[in-house]
């Protein structure tokens, strides 16, 4: 178990994506705020807004440490509780400006709970997600294309599997709806052993900008007005409530006495909530509803 190696990958990881990130936006760039936490570890959160893309986003490492897991890392393995822990990884949440690009989340992340006389108990987690307010669908499919390669190294079930866990994880139960069209989610994986697993994890956290930046440059110039904005502030909404209510990383955090700026980051910066919106029927709003936000196989027809 090479917890270093995994560090220095994450790290990594955190420059290659923002140097990616900076050249697509073109205008801003990430400002670094490097902190500790003082029940040990600390991170680094590189935050940038009000770019000529972005109009808010954040790329996190974070490393922790602490004597009791917290209950939100527990939840599945309660036969863990009250174990020492040690928690790293890379997060990223990009909210941009023109309602054509979709919102992007992704994380990679690896834990190790510990009790003394016992071996350390590990596994990694991750995935990534796209939230987008205008659907295209060349833009899905370039996006579960690029999914389904990163998993095809470890099995052709493992795609299939992930993306289901990922429809069923970022599902806001209150709304019955999706957040967005889904894409991976793994958690609690320890296949293979360390170093395939550790391996997967890689291939997951190298998949995002591939994903991503092609739906950028294909929508970033797109023409919108008040009313697209509108929609888009609107379903930001959506993406608020899932964070605040359903999400483990996001509970994780607090729970742990993780830095609240760090981990509230991911939230937009315009948001607006209005009573029993229903958009006009048969309009581009309503076929994100009717057409992308169900759960479907994108890659059905290829």
């Amino acid at each position: 178990m090479n917890i270093e190696a995994v560090k220095q990958y994450l790290e990594a990881l955190q420059d290659r994506i923002c140097a990616e990130l900076e050249r697509l936006d073109g205008v801003e760039t990430f400002k670094e705020d490097a902190w500790q936490r003082p029940e040990g570890g600390g991170g680094r959160t590189r935050v940038i807004e009000e770019g000529a893309v972005f109009e808010k986003g954040g790329v996190l490492f974070s490393h922790v440490h602490g004597t009791h897991l917290p209950p939100s890392a527990s939840a599945n393995r309660p036969e863990l509780a009250g174990r020492s822990f040690q928690a790293m990884g890379v997060s990223l949440v990009l909210h941009p400006r023109n309602p054509y690009v979709p919102t992007a989340h992704a994380n990679v992340r690896v834990f190790v709970a510990e009790k003394p006389g016992e071996e350390p108990v590990w596994w990694f987690g991750g995935g990534f997600d796209l939230t987008p307010y205008y659907g295209f669908e060349e833009d899905a499919r370039h996006w579960h294309g690029v999914a389904k390669e990163a998993c095809e190294p470890f099995g052709e079930q493992t795609y299939p599997k992930f993306k289901k866990w990922c429809d069923d994880y970022f599902y806001l139960k209150h709304r019955a709806e999706a957040r967005g069209i889904g894409g991976l989610f793994f958690d609690d994986y320890s296949e293979g052993g360390f170093e395939n697993s550790f391996a997967l994890m890689q291939s997951v956290g190298d998949a995002v900008i591939p994903a991503y930046a092609p739906i950028v440059e294909r929508r970033k110039a797109l023409p919108f007005g008040d009313s697209e904005r509108k929609f888009q502030a609107y379903r930001r909404g959506r993406y608020v409530e899932f964070n605040l209510v359903y999400d483990r990383g996001t509970l994780f955090g607090l729970q742990s006495g993780g830095r609240t700026e760090s981990i509230l980051v991911s939230l937009p910066p315009k948001v607006e909530w209005h009573y029993d919106f229903q958009p006009e029927p048969n309009s581009p709003e309503a076929e994100l509803y009717s057409h992308f936000l169900p759960a479907r196989d994108w890659l059905a027809d290829d």
